[in-house]
């Protein structure tokens, strides 16, 4: 029996609706906001479809720079939800173009899981190997395959003058068991260890709205970046002009906002509950 659609009536809802009804590219986060584990979270293929029906943009952005957005495609399309190369960014993509903009040709010693090397490869990034010169950069990933090895080593390049930067600051990855420890995690082990703080890339920074602007095209106050983090997905829109959506189904919970100061613009249950407000702002 089809669900009945649950009636649109205060004035909040109304006000929810209007938002959506403004956004022409929504950048969704992925974990805990599209998916928890290999389960599709409810409602969220449906507002993907209904998004794209309506003749609307979505592309997906996550913080998670463990994989290739090949992997990313890969599991998407196996929940049902195949999209195009140029619908998916990663921080590890915004960290490439960092590099190769403001640091061509310098030598990355890349602290990462065996996919995002080989991302960093692909696009020409020069990467460090045993035996070379100390490298120019340390760049720390979400690595999923992190050694001691690989941490001390980095520790090391970074107090002998190796420059510090980490593709997100994330702490924690939501899992379906809970949470992980995630890249913030690692570079603050090595802030601890070295007293020099990484310049982050991905969300909530400049760079990654720049990136998805030049890449889509899309004027910035008609974008929305989606996400189940206040101090990650949220705050990419609303500290840098686009708009900033929080999502109840992932890592925030409501009483975390009075924590919080970063407010987003638009607070809802789930893409699912989206789906209903932006179709009830679009055909009443």
């Amino acid at each position: 029996m089809e669900k009945e659609k649950r009636p649109v009536r205060a004035k909040n809802d109304q006000k929810r609706a209007e938002l959506l009804k403004n956004i022409d590219l929504f950048v969704l986060d992925m974990d805990g906001t599209f998916y928890l584990g290999d389960h599709v979270i409810d409602g969220a293929l449906e507002f993907v479809r209904y998004v794209e029906e309506k003749g609307r943009k979505i592309l997906f952005f996550t913080n998670n720079s463990s994989r290739s957005p090949r992997v990313y495609m890969e599991r998407l399309a196996s929940m049902g939800c195949p999209i195009r190369r140029d619908q998916i960014m990663t921080s590890g993509d915004v960290t490439i173009t960092y590099l190769k903009e403001a640091y061509e040709g310098r030598t990355i010693y890349l602290v990462g899981t065996p996919d995002l090397e080989e991302s960093f490869e692909q696009e020409g990034i020069l990467l460090w190997r045993e035996g070379d010169p100390r490298p120019d950069i340390v760049v720390v990933g979400f690595d999923t395959t992190l050694t001691y090895e690989k941490l001390n080593r980095a520790c090391g390049f970074i107090r002998e003058g190796s420059i510090f930067l980490a593709t997100h600051l994330d702490i924690n990855c939501p899992t379906e068991n809970g949470f992980m420890p995630d890249c913030g995690a690692f570079c603050a082990a090595i802030t601890l260890s070295t007293g020099v703080d990484p310049k982050y890339l991905g969300k909530p920074f400049r760079e990654t709205v720049d990136m998805v602007l030049v890449r889509t095209g899309e004027e910035r106050e008609r974008v929305a970046f989606v996400g189940d983090r206040l101090y990650t997905d949220v705050a990419t829109g609303v500290n840098h002009g686009a708009k900033g959506i929080l999502v109840l189904s992932g890592e925030t919970k409501i009483e975390d906002l009075e924590r919080s100061q970063v407010k987003p613009d638009g607070i809802y249950e789930s893409l699912g509950e989206m789906k209903e407000l932006l179709e009830y702002a679009l055909e009443g």
